[in-house]
């Protein structure tokens, strides 16, 4: 009984123990117990760093500021960092500061930071090489680096310009054109006498080796004596060829062919091939034969070679028109008439005086007639003489009274492909509506000079080369022309001109309707002002830059010609000058130059481009003057040597 109360009384004691401990926790818990305020610091427990000054509030201590070369609240205060201590990054300058701290600069050129720490900014993020040219990040001001320009450039990789190879090297043959490209160069086709290829490429090394893609052709080797006439010596030339004087044992020249000579005599006496041979009556010996023995002929020229002297010849050109007797011979204004004869009344002003004129009232310098009745094509209204006008005739120059045109097309087929039944397809004859002129050629050409008194300077030298397609100019010489023999109305005229030296700065040029030697029209080119060194009959200065002309002179050839030529400007009653490039700019040496001339006398139009390469560096726009109405074309130089007109060719064009 007593062990059974007992152990409820234990079981008792220990619930109170489990509710008491069970409620502790709980007040802990809740804190309850927390209540009890803590004691209060003062500043004589000293909360603060030594020698910091301490202040009693209402709130509590207070402590003052740390010491000097120390930092925090007063309360804990560690030591500042100083210069000394080198916190600043390599390079950076640091400064003390007045609470004795330190205070650090800029980051050095290249980097980005706080002074402290700094870290490589990256310069070519901000692309500061030339296009294409690799960019390094460098340690050293500027903070990076370029690589070098690209092949056909030249700078130091943040700047690159484009190497002008043309000028510096040049890659392409002298005669052949060469185009700056961006980057590198293009050479133009090699000229005529040549073979090679077109080349293009980059680089100073690479266009070092570019001129011998021009190799010279041996025209003479090509099996028909290079074109000229059999048993005539063919001499082989620096990119073309020219045909010599017949061979030992034959004469004639180029024009007749070459013949057998019959002209060595007997006892070994050699005649000129105009002559022969005659044995001396009573003599075993022999002389040349007098090709015109009534007549004094000292030259005893003979132009057809048919062994009769040109002053006693009745046809002396062997075109089988007989000579006027008395106009064949002083011909002072160079235009084909002979002074007696020559009365210089042309009313249409197309360089044909009206009594030889077979349309004295239309300017038709060619003088074509088709059907060779008389009556030239430029006002004849049948001009093929087939009994239709042309204004019916479907093939206007051919005679085709039938007009049969199988094909219904509206072009006959007597002239189908060939419109002026001269044998050569249209698409390659240079005037598909003149039967006299099919091709290029100034082989047959006359020397003209402009200033023959005196001895300024001596006269150009002319030599005809590619079938007359190609002039050559070799002397420093007075102005003079090279004009060929077929006179034109409308034409389209281009051709390109080379100064194949690098001495002196004057003139090179063509003309057009020449009618005679004070009456053309002439595109003239200086390379440098100058003022002509003969001051009489007046002071002459010449301006750099193309120039337009039209001489009407008074004068005519002689030292007022001279000057008035050489002078830019107008010369009363001399020069007149029609257009002048505004940009003053000069020719350059061993570059050429392809013209383009059109002149459409009916209208008065004259129009020039010239071209460098595929580049117009000269455009006189639509310019129109009436003083002449069509002639004949050339070449003109004045106190330049070594000049080159190539690829020449001439075209009919009478449309407006």
């Amino acid at each position: 009984m007593e062990l059974t109360t007992s152990m409820k009384e234990m079981r008792q004691h220990m619930d109170i123990q489990t509710r008491e401990t069970k409620l502790l926790r709980d007040t802990l818990q809740r804190c309850e117990m927390c209540r009890i305020t803590p004691p209060k610091i003062t500043c004589q427990d000293n909360p603060c760093f030594p020698d910091v000054q301490c202040r009693d509030t209402s709130n509590g201590f207070q402590c003052g500021s740390c010491p000097r070369g120390y930092k925090g609240n007063g309360v804990k205060c560690v030591p500042l960092v100083t210069c000394n201590d080198r916190p600043c990054f390599r390079g950076v300058r640091c400064h003390e500061r007045e609470d004795g701290g330190y205070q650090c600069g800029s980051c050095p050129p290249g980097y980005t930071g706080n002074g402290i720490n700094c870290r490589p900014y990256d310069r070519c993020g901000d692309e500061p090489c030339w296009r294409g040219v690799q960019c390094f990040n460098t340690d050293s001001p500027p903070g990076y680096r370029c690589g070098p320009c690209p092949t056909g450039f030249t700078g130091n990789g943040t700047t690159c310009e484009d190497i002008d190879e043309c000028d510096l090297a040049g890659p392409c043959h002298p005669a052949a054109s060469c185009k700056n490209t961006s980057p590198g160069f293009r050479c133009g086709p090699c000229p005529q006498g040549y073979t090679g290829r077109r080349v293009e490429g980059m680089g100073l090394e690479y266009a070092q080796n570019v001129r011998q893609l021009c190799l010279d052709v041996n025209e003479c080797d090509d099996g028909n004596n290079g074109g000229c006439v059999d048993n005539s010596q063919c001499i082989n030339t620096e990119g073309s060829f020219t045909c010599g004087e017949c061979i030992e044992g034959f004469v004639g020249n180029q024009t007749i062919g070459c013949s057998p000579n019959p002209g060595t005599c007997p006892d070994g006496t050699v005649c000129d091939g105009n002559a022969d041979c005659e044995l001396l009556r009573g003599k075993t010996t022999y002389r040349c034969k007098d090709n015109c023995p009534n007549i004094p002929n000292s030259g005893q020229e003979d132009a057809d070679g048919d062994k009769i002297g040109d002053a006693c010849d009745e046809d002396a050109d062997g075109d089988g028109i007989v000579n006027d007797p008395v106009c064949r011979f002083i011909d002072a204004d160079k235009d084909l008439v002979g002074d007696h004869c020559d009365n210089n009344v042309d009313r249409d002003h197309d360089g044909i005086q009206d009594n030889k004129d077979n349309c004295p009232d239309y300017p038709n310098s060619d003088q074509l007639d088709t059907d060779e009745d008389g009556k030239g094509d430029a006002c004849d209204f049948d001009k093929d003489n087939d009994g239709i006008s042309d204004s019916e005739d479907n093939c206007a120059l051919v005679y085709n009274p039938d007009q049969r045109d199988t094909n219904g097309t509206g072009v006959g087929d007597a002239c189908r492909g060939d419109y002026d039944g001269d044998n050569v397809p249209d698409h390659l004859d240079v005037c598909p509506d003149n039967r006299k002129v099919y091709a290029t050629d100034f082989r047959a050409y006359q020397t003209v000079v402009l200033d023959p008194e005196g001895d300024s300077q001596i006269d150009p030298h002319w030599v005809i080369y590619n079938q007359g397609a190609e002039i050559v100019q070799t002397m420093n010489s007075d102005p003079g022309l090279a004009v060929g023999f077929q006179a034109f109305g409308g034409v389209d005229f281009e051709g390109t001109f080379f100064v194949d030296t690098e001495i002196d700065d004057d003139y090179v040029g063509f003309i057009f309707s020449y009618q005679d030697n004070a009456h053309f029209y002439t595109v003239m080119w200086k390379k440098n002002s100058q003022t002509y060194w003969q001051a009489t009959p007046f002071r002459a200065v010449a301006e750099p830059g193309v120039q337009l002309k039209v001489v009407k002179s008074d004068t005519g050839p002689g030292e007022m010609m001279r000057n008035s030529l050489w002078h830019t400007g107008d010369t009363r009653n001399e020069v007149r000058l029609l257009w002048k490039d505004p940009r003053n700019v000069g020719w350059k040496e061993k570059t050429a130059y392809r013209w383009l001339l059109l002149h459409r006398p009916k209208i008065g139009l004259i129009r020039l481009r010239i071209f460098e390469g595929a580049s117009m560096v000269a455009d006189s726009g639509n310019v129109f003057d009436n003083t002449l109405k069509g002639g004949r074309l050339g070449v003109f130089c004045f106190s330049q040597e070594a000049l080159i007109w190539s690829d020449l060719v001439y075209r009919c064009n009478g449309k407006l």
